[in-house]
This record gives structure tokens, sequence and C-alpha cells, in this order.
């Protein structure tokens, strides 16, 4: 595709070389993965590239490269890249992350219009609605249906190859290159997790949403917004412009501002508020939760394998978002019973010795307060907590959360949850105080491994585990590396019941 026609309608100009350039190789904002052909998007402050990585993308055979304002072209001038006789074009725009998305878009020929797009939004349960969107849609239609986030990109059971990212919404260049992907294997619908970092800085802004789904908003990610408000603006970037409808919570207050936003095209659910889908008679134990649906009058008994108020309100997401995709509503009731149990979200094993452990991803203060909460209402023994706080990220929360599993766990084991360029220990230095406010014993163990054996070991018959924080993530973050480490691996090879398979590696010991 000719350079001139991916510009088409963006503001831009051009300060060396021919629009008439093709573009025949996937754009990116890595400077190492350009390909001979391919547009380099220079974004400054990208950890990949930025303008520094010109030459270096120049010098892997790219033939056009954007820019951001006067500084960035200058940048790139100073490298002696931008000669017209080295046949590069340089083009600048006022913002490359918009012009990217845009462009990336129209590189893999716009595949979003292609297929129904939803994006979930939230906190707290992007992840498990997404999941459970799929799930439904697959068993009621047999519907090939495509997820992206934060357990990476699949069609089906079908991994989509990717390079390894910490990222839950990739950059826009990955993300449009995975919908062309997934429409080019005859995907019926996408259901992507799109996280406030990835709507503020326009990861999603080409990619054709057609529901836009918000959860919840809870403390978290301060370390990137700065406020509560802040956060939550964030969230709502979804809800203006982005989507077409929107599936919302209106149990949390900032689902009332999505409404005003999209007045005509809001659809709502609620546990504790009239909602157009609405829970009643909520019932639940270890193996789920049991409720009635009330829909336009109707009522519809309904359950899902996963205990908790709040995966019913996930429930309700999924219900709302599957039949405002064209679904019998009936149908996707009995299928939202038969689904599997998402991986990484209440993600139970008993142990030989009668202890139930649960896997969660819980990592913000009410994430941690709701599933212990829901364990707590069929817990016949002691309730163990195994936990910790991710490093670089928000730390006013790290003492809040020590308190709530102190005040709900009869013993809690702190360790690693991604301390990435932090120590360890500074940062179980900076729960503790929230766990010792609360009387309730507890160990400091910073390898994540050897805390989940100490847990093991001090759980007797009935007892349970929580190992919360990382769900079904497969690896540690350690300094700038990813290790392989997977709880549910762990819980079951301690157990000594993960035959056949290697040890897992400890993050902490490198």
């Amino acid at each position: 595709m000719q350079l001139n026609e991916l510009l088409q309608g963006l503001r831009h100009e051009v300060l060396h070389g021919d629009t008439d350039t093709v573009i025949g190789a996937p754009p990116t904002f890595d400077a190492h993965r350009v390909t001979p052909g391919a547009m380099y998007f220079a974004v400054p402050g990208h950890h990949e590239g930025g303008p520094d990585g010109v030459a270096r993308a120049v010098e892997l055979g790219a033939v056009a490269v954007l820019v951001e304002g006067a500084e960035g072209a200058e940048g790139a001038e100073g490298k002696g890249t931008c000669a017209p006789a080295d046949g590069l074009c340089v083009v600048r725009v006022p913002d490359t992350r918009v012009a990217a998305s845009a462009i990336a878009s129209r590189y893999y020929g716009e595949p979003g219009r292609s297929m129904d797009v939803v994006a979930v939004t939230g906190t707290n349960g992007k992840t498990s609605v997404s999941y459970m969107v799929e799930s439904v849609l697959r068993i009621a239609t047999g519907a090939r249906v495509g997820v992206i986030g934060t357990s990476g990109s699949r069609i089906g059971d079908e991994r989509v190859p990717m390079p390894r990212s910490v990222l839950t919404t990739p950059e826009a260049p990955d993300l449009q290159y995975l919908l062309g992907y997934m429409r080019d294997r005859a995907t019926s619908g996408v259901v992507l997790e799109a996280t406030s970092m990835a709507l503020l800085t326009h990861r999603a802004d080409d990619a054709h949403i057609d529901l836009g789904v918000f959860t919840n908003l809870t403390q978290d990610h301060l370390d990137d917004h700065g406020s509560m408000e802040n956060y939550g603006n964030a969230k709502l970037r979804l809800f203006q412009g982005l989507c077409r409808r929107a599936v919302v919570n209106l149990d949390d207050p900032l689902g009332a501002t999505v409404r005003r936003l999209m007045p005509d095209a809001t659809t709502t659910y609620a546990l504790d508020t009239e909602a157009d889908y609405r829970a009643a008679d909520i019932a639940m134990d270890a193996a789920g939760s049991r409720f009635t649906l009330h829909h336009q009058g109707r009522a519809y008994p309904a359950a899902i394998p996963v205990p908790g108020r709040f995966s019913v309100s996930n429930a309700l997401a999924t219900l709302a978002t599957c039949h405002l995709l064209g679904h019998d509503l009936d149908v996707v009731v009995g299928a939202l019973r038969s689904m599997p149990p998402v991986p990484g979200r209440f993600e139970r094993h008993v142990t030989g010795r009668g202890t139930c452990v649960i896997v969660d991803y819980a990592h913000s203060p009410d994430s941690l307060e709701k599933i212990l909460t829901a364990i707590r209402t069929f817990a016949t023994a002691r309730v163990i907590t195994v936990f910790g706080c991710g490093g670089d990220r928000d730390t006013t929360k790290r003492a809040a959360m020590g308190e709530i599993a102190g005040r709900l766990s009869d013993l809690c084991v702190l360790t690693s949850d991604n301390p990435r360029t932090e120590s360890p220990e500074a940062i179980l230095d900076q729960i503790a105080p929230g766990v010792a406010s609360t009387g309730t014993p507890f160990e400091r163990v910073a390898d994540r491994r050897r805390a989940i054996e100490s847990a093991l070991a001090a759980a007797g018959p009935h007892d349970i585990v929580l190992v919360a924080g990382k769900g079904s993530e497969p690896h540690q973050i350690v300094q700038d590396r990813l290790i392989p480490f997977s709880d549910m691996a762990v819980v079951r090879e301690l157990a000594g019941e993960l035959s056949g398979a290697p040890a897992a590696m400890s993050a902490l010991d490198g």
C-alpha cells in the first residue's frame, strides 16, 4: 500500500522523500522489529525505539519514518537518515500515537470493521468478562471468537504467535495485526481488554469497537494517573467516540457517567440497583454462584462456576453483551451455566491432604477484599493468604492490602509479585504494617515459590490457601526480565501432583 493512502485525511507534513513510497512490511514502534519495506513510528519515550531508534530502523530497511513535532524531525535529520538520496520518506505529525493507530488499521485493511469487536474496561473483571464472553458464545453458537488481553491472544484454544510482552492491550500496530490475523481466520468476533493506559495512549482508537463494557473503578494504577479522577477519565475515553454501544455497571458511580455520555446507546446491569439486567436471590458455595436474572419482566435461573458477588456482576456483563450481539438470552444463560472456570480467576486445586488452594489475579485492595469475603462465606477452617504487591506501581495500596489480608485471613505469607526494579524486601516493608495492624500472624518469604511452599506446609485438611496477585500470568517480572513462573503449576508441583513436568523456576533465584 502506498504511504499517501495510509496518510489520507491525517494532518501531516512531508519533511523528506516521496509519499508514493510503497509500505510493504508491517509498521512498528519497535526499531529492532523493522523488516525491509516497513514504516517505523518514532514514538517519543517508547522504550523499544522512539526518535533514537531511527538509525537502527533505517539500517534494517525502513522506507518511511513517522516523527512527532519539530524536535522529532530534527532528531531524525541529525542522524543523517533523512536525505532524499537515501530513498527514505520522513513525515511529521502532531501526535505519532494517534497517527500510528489510523495508519496501522489501514495497513491491515481496517480489520475491526469485519467483526464484532467488544472492548472491556474497568479496574477488575476485564479478563474474566473477556473469557466468559468468548466461552459463552463458543458454547451457545459454536462461534470462533478471538480474545486479546492479560493472558495473551488466542482464537478459541489456538494461541496467536506474538513477541512476548507485558502489555494487556498491545500497542496499536500489534493490536491491528492481531485483529487482521483473527479476521483472516474467519473469526466472527473479538473481545479485547482495554486498559486505562491503552485508552489514554490511543492504542484502540481505530479498532472500530461495536460494544464497550465498563465493569468498575477502584483504586489502582495511581502511579500512572496520579488521581482517581484522572484514572476514571482515562477509562471514559472508551465511551467518548470509540464505541457504538455501551454495557455499564450501575453499581459503580462511574456507570452513571457513561450513561450520560451515551444516553441513547447504553445498556445497564447491576446487583443492587434497578438496571436492564439485574441479579437477585444470589447464593454461593465453593463450586460457584447461583442467581436469578431479571430482564424485561422475565426471570431466568442462572449459575456460574465461580463463587462471589463479583463473579455474578461479571456474569451480568457477559449476558448483556452476548444478548446485545444478537444471541438468544435463554441460550446464553444456559451456556453460562456450563462454561469452564476462568483460568487464574478463583481457580481451584485440592491437594492430597485435603487443602483447597485458590489461585486468583486479585492485585488491588478492592479485588483482594472481594475474593477473601467470598471465601469467608464458605470457609469451614483457616484461610491462609499468600500475596504481594507489584514493584514500580502504586505504593499507596500496599499497606491497605496488608490490612485487608490480615483482617480476612488467619495467616498471611507476604511474598513477591512482579517486583520489577524494586527490592522485594522493600515492598514487603510497606505491606507488613497493614497486616501487623490487624494482629493476624504473618511471615515474609520474598521468594514466591518458597512462600507458596510455606503456606501449603502450614495448611491442614479443610484449610483454604489463597494465592493472590498473578492468576494465570506465566511469568514473574524481575528487573527487565520475564522469568517463567505459574502459580498454579507451582501449587500442583508442590502438592506432588504435577507428574512428569519440569520444576517451575523461582523468579528470585534467577
